[in-house]
């Protein structure tokens, strides 16, 4: 009986200890906190490395070039997008793709309409190199391209009906088709030489709210040098790259990259970042803009890692009078407000009015908070 006392209180003492060790943890994790946020008072940062407004527009310079001068900022290199990547190339029909064959004749609607139904329905599959239509023998088609293969089947039913077009297409492939993941429709597109990075997200239905920004190509297991935000929001063909077999596209979610919004802000949080980039203006305003609270005189922007962080300092003037596009945020900023003191009575109890009718409403009557109400 006395053992099972003891094991009582070594049980009690252990488990305070460890409440002791969790507070301290906490405790820890929020003075870190504090030390991220350069003081736990909403107090503004006055290092002597503070970087200025023209600092910031500088950078927001380089912030618009686009995705890869982003990454420089962010410490990560990367290669210029090779002029040969947008060249077509001679593309040929391998074992197992499936063709997508139509035929055109005035007369011979019975042998249009048969093709017709095979090719929406199942396609026609190269088995051994040859493909298998309606009235002709198997055509070896192997190794030509879609243009020459045409011509051959083609001239293979012009021997049996006159003046016969016949249209060739891939309907799907083996091994020469782009693979898609992320926000699409299709999993799979098939290339022909010709067919363009626009032209296959496209057809993959990528939706207008993707994170262009996250969203990449890979090639041989590495990731070209391709901008989808300036391709597909800007119209820049420079990065309308000709598409290969094994290619892969990823197309992230509108969250993939965002930032932050703290201090003296009407809600703080995260602000989605689709696009890579985004006004400080618009930021502030996503985050109810700044109340009397305040400091307007100390916007600050946080960039960059703990150990060597860039922290720039801007005003209310700045965001108001400088231009949208010279004033840019990256993923990963911290905009942080501080705090400014109210002196005003007036100006503090408008302010904690809203706060007060609040609790009014749930207590039926504040007279006991230390303000009193008319």
């Amino acid at each position: 009986m006395v053992r099972n006392h003891f094991l009582n209180i070594r049980y009690v003492l252990i488990n305070f200890w460890r409440k002791i060790n969790l507070y301290r943890v906490k405790a820890l994790l929020a003075g870190i906190l504090c030390v991220l946020l350069y003081g736990c008072g909403n107090a503004p940062y006055r290092g002597p490395d503070v970087l200025g407004a023209d600092a910031f527009v500088m950078d927001s310079y380089k912030i618009r070039e686009g995705k890869f001068s982003i990454l420089q900022l962010e410490g990560k290199l990367s290669e210029d997008l090779s002029p040969e990547l947008l060249d077509e190339y001679q593309d040929s029909i391998q074992e197992g793709d499936v063709l997508d064959i139509s035929i055109y004749h005035p007369m011979r609607t019975d042998l249009s309409s048969a093709i017709h139904s095979i090719g929406s329905s199942f396609g026609f599959p190269v088995r051994e190199g040859r493909v298998t239509l309606p009235d002709l023998e198997p055509i070896y088609i192997e190794h030509l391209s879609l243009e020459e293969a045409r011509v051959k089947i083609q001239t293979a039913y012009n021997h049996q009906i006159k003046d016969i077009q016949v249209f060739l297409s891939y309907k799907d492939r083996l091994e020469k088709k782009v693979e898609l993941m992320g926000l699409v429709e299709l999993p799979s597109v098939p290339v022909n030489g010709k067919i363009r990075l626009f032209e296959v997200l496209s057809l993959a239905k990528a939706p207008p709210t993707a994170n262009l920004f996250k969203s990449y190509v890979i090639r041989h297991n590495q990731m070209l040098p391709v901008d989808l935000y300036k391709l597909i929001k800007e119209g820049d063909m420079h990065h309308n790259i000709v598409m290969q077999g094994g290619d892969k596209i990823y197309i992230a979610e509108p969250s993939a990259s965002s930032l932050m919004v703290l201090g003296e802000v009407g809600k703080e949080g995260i602000v989605e970042l689709p696009n890579g980039f985004m006004s400080i203006r618009h930021a502030l305003a996503a985050a109810g803009g700044i109340p009397y609270t305040g400091n307007k005189s100390y916007i600050q922007v946080i960039r960059g890692t703990i150990t060597n962080p860039k922290v720039y300092t801007l005003t209310w003037n700045h965001i108001i009078r400088l231009p949208n596009d010279s004033l840019l945020l990256m993923p990963g900023d911290i905009v942080y407000v501080a705090t400014s003191p109210i002196t005003e009575w007036n100006r503090f109890v408008t302010q904690l009015l809203p706060t007060l009718m609040g609790i009014d409403l749930a207590t039926k009557g504040v007279n006991n908070i230390g303000v009193n109400i008319p």
